[in-house]
């Protein structure tokens, strides 16, 4: 049965999105980028590793995007502290993982190469690494069919399945449990996560699956810590400040209106507004907004040591500072609720702000953490983000208790690179 579905998927299903994305790419710089990256990524493998002891001990580590990068690099660390003289390759799915990531612990960044087979083959045979580790979800049937095959150890470490995934649907449950049981060892998130997969893999399985949480919260606790404590005031002390991190045209639709008609009656509130990509013509468009409805807004062009100007709306024209800038406020809105899905909420929560957050956050099970504990505050329409606003920082005690519940979350949660990279090195 299972080579019914890789004749499927080798002969409709992936030559079919090849095909797609051929198309899209003439419309899409993003995708335009990734196709290019991933036609000449077999040709980087074979000029690094030219040269490169063939008895050299090799990790290949893959993350689709920056995001998922981000729980690569606590565990990359810890293997390259056990072993050293290992080399790591990282390769990415999404331009933003590749541009964005320059790590010294990465001895060699590609774009994933396509799941073509005889593509695959050849990438493995460059590089035959001991171990193919895998972030979260993005894994490709082809790449691991083909490791199983030539004995190579793969594993997905942050795993999830979500309630009512596709994954557990019609067609794509037998897709996936052909990929799922190929896969060497299985690390997931939470008790939920390993009884979902259990129920994926079914009885014939011979997978190693443990439960090791998520490696994204030892990073984000590394990155607070790395930053300047004399830089860090109380909350209490800080300005009354909402920083609105990662903001896409989606999250402006709802919140944008019924947040400046509530700042035009708190004028102390004052309001960080990080869009998810800026460009020019993207802070033209919100300066004028904002200054047509009669409030003062600058531009933040540089990180100037991270001094805020006393504007009433600062809008952030900087890439990769958004973790520190949260630092400067009282509470956060996280975009991408309305959208794609929420973007990153530990980093808000380690800087010690309650997070409000629209819909679309099942794929976070931190998003999920902060609801349980009382640190995050799910969101639909406009009137409920400014009623969860107002409640949040009309009281002091309010705003302390969900200050404290999601900075716990994080710290509750600390421990989990270290437990995948002892794993990842006697499994």
């Amino acid at each position: 049965m299972k080579w019914f579905w890789v004749l499927l998927y080798n002969i409709i299903f992936y030559p079919l999105l090849f095909l797609f994305a051929l198309v899209g790419s003439l419309f899409n710089q993003k995708l335009r980028k990734g196709i290019i990256g991933r036609f000449q990524a077999v040709n980087q493998l074979k000029i690094y590793f030219n040269n490169i002891d063939a008895n050299k001990i090799i990790y290949w580590f893959h993350a689709s995007s920056y995001g998922e990068y981000l729980q690569v690099e606590p565990v990359l660390a810890g293997v390259k502290e056990i072993e050293p003289d290992a080399i790591a390759v990282m390769s990415f799915f999404s331009p933003s993982g590749y541009e964005q990531v320059k790590a010294a612990n990465i001895d060699c960044k590609i774009y994933l190469p396509f799941d073509f087979p005889w593509t695959v083959h050849r990438a493995l045979r460059i590089v035959n690494p001991r171990k193919f580790i895998f972030a979260s979800y993005d894994i490709w049937p082809n790449w691991i069919w083909i490791a199983a095959k030539k004995r190579i150890h793969t594993n997905i470490f942050a795993a999830r399945v979500k309630d009512h995934s596709s994954k557990m649907k019609p067609v794509f449950r037998n897709i996936y449990r052909t990929v799922y049981r190929s896969i060497t060892s299985i690390y997931t998130v939470t008790e939920k996560d390993y009884i979902r997969i259990q129920t994926l893999l079914g009885t014939s399985n011979h997978s190693l699956i443990r439960v090791l949480g998520n490696p994204r919260y030892d990073q984000v606790k590394a990155h607070a810590d790395d930053f300047t404590r004399e830089r860090v005031e109380l909350l209490l002390d800080r300005k009354k400040r909402l920083v609105a991190g990662s903001m896409h045209l989606e999250d402006e639709h709802v919140i944008l209106d019924p947040l400046i008609a509530y700042m035009t009656q708190h004028t102390d509130l004052k309001v960080l507004w990080v869009p998810h990509e800026p460009s020019e013509s993207e802070i033209d468009r919100l300066m004028k907004r904002f200054q047509q409805s009669g409030l003062v807004a600058g531009v933040l062009e540089s990180d100037n040591n991270f001094k805020i100007s006393d504007e009433q709306v600062v809008i952030v024209n900087v890439v990769g500072i958004l973790s520190k800038l949260y630092w400067q406020g009282q509470i956060a809105y996280i975009g991408g609720g309305f959208s794609t899905g929420i973007h990153n909420v530990m980093e808000p929560a380690i800087a010690r702000l309650p997070v409000i957050f629209g819909p679309k956050f099942h794929h976070a099970h931190e998003a999920e953490e902060l609801l349980e504990n009382g640190g995050g505050f799910c969101i639909k329409t406009g009137e409920e983000f400014i009623s969860s606003l107002s409640e949040i920082l009309s009281n002091k005690d309010r705003l302390m208790d969900a200050s404290y519940a999601a900075t716990n979350v994080i710290h509750q949660n600390i421990g989990s690179a270290t437990r995948i990279v002892r794993s990842l090195i006697r499994d």
